[in-house]
């Protein structure tokens, strides 16, 4: 019993008909006939009924229709299977970034998959994250890392968290204790230096400050925290900004305070909902799986499955 001989029994049994069979599997009719005959003759009972204007199935027929399809559906998944394997020697894999990545796993994943896909072309395409959402979503790019919009990822993508984040204050060292919160109140009533409408974070901010109907008014708008802390340092005002920023860390000129209420946010992995993920980007996300599987002394990623 070979694979196209079952291929022809599925398009009769689905056209009703040899001469529609043939020109669907593009063969002349007498092939088609001759197969069928082969496959009947060797399971010992005909497989369909010729009728003068269409052939139907017998019960030997439907009992081996759900057979045939699972056995032709098991050699495309494995054709495919391979098209993506190979896909892993010479493919590419587009990847959207925002600012402050580097203090999360996305460098040891991409250093990991760099060495057990070498041959695969990565490119970086940082931009903000409405920008990328919306590259994801037209397919221009494979995947990316955004903020996560304050209402939830469209429909269009599907998501892994990859880091809980939040927003905090950063003062001048010694205007504030560092283990008093500074109410959304206190916060306006400083010059505001926080990231610019372009970004996804910005969203979060500004939807927080709404809630408390307060108006924030974001007189230095930059999606550079290390200009931010420049600002600070300064004395321009205060930078509202993410928590899981490295720059902030152990730096003597500042001090970072929590708000009050939280103002929470997610740095979010995206890719593209409603289609099969190329073989690089389901090559990552495996990676991703298998790394966060791994004991925490060695240097586990994090990130749990949002949709898709």
């Amino acid at each position: 019993m070979e694979l196209r001989t079952l291929e022809y029994f599925v398009a009769v049994a689905e056209e009703r008909s040899f001469t529609k069979a043939a020109a669907r599997c593009h063969v002349v009719q007498p092939a088609i006939s001759q197969q069928i005959q082969a496959l009947e003759k060797e399971l010992g009972e005909a497989l369909f009924e010729r009728l003068p204007r269409q052939v139907v199935l017998t019960s030997g027929g439907a009992a081996l229709l759900p057979h045939a399809r699972a056995c032709l559906a098991a050699a495309a998944s494995a054709v495919l299977e391979f098209a993506d394997r190979s896909g892993l020697f010479s493919g590419a894999f587009a990847l959207g970034t925002v600012g402050g990545l580097e203090g999360t796993s996305i460098p040891r994943l991409l250093g990991e998959y760099h060495r057990r896909y070498p041959r695969v072309a990565v490119s970086l395409i940082g931009a903000s994250s409405p920008s990328l959402l919306a590259k994801v979503r037209d397919g221009e790019i494979d995947a990316a890392v955004v903020a996560g919009p304050p209402d939830g990822e469209p429909p269009a993508v599907a998501s892994r968290v990859l880091l809980e984040d939040r927003i905090v204050a950063v003062l001048p060292a010694g205007s504030r204790p560092a283990n008093r919160p500074m109410t959304l109140d206190e916060a306006v009533r400083s010059p505001v230096i926080s990231y610019g409408p372009d970004s996804g974070v910005h969203a979060f901010i500004r939807a927080a400050f709404a809630a408390a109907e307060l108006r924030l008014d974001i007189a230095y708008g930059t999606n550079d925290v290390a200009l931010q802390l420049a600002l600070v340092a300064e004395r321009v005002g205060i930078a509202l900004t993410s928590h899981a920023s490295p720059v902030l860390a152990a730096d003597r000129r500042f001090v970072v305070v929590p708000l009050e209420p939280a103002i929470r946010l997610r740095k979010v992995f995206v890719w593209r909902a409603g289609t099969r993920p190329s073989a690089p980007l389901r090559a990552f996300l495996d990676l991703w799986t298998e790394l966060s599987d791994r004991p925490a002394r060695d240097g586990a990623v994090s990130g749990s499955t949002t949709g898709g």
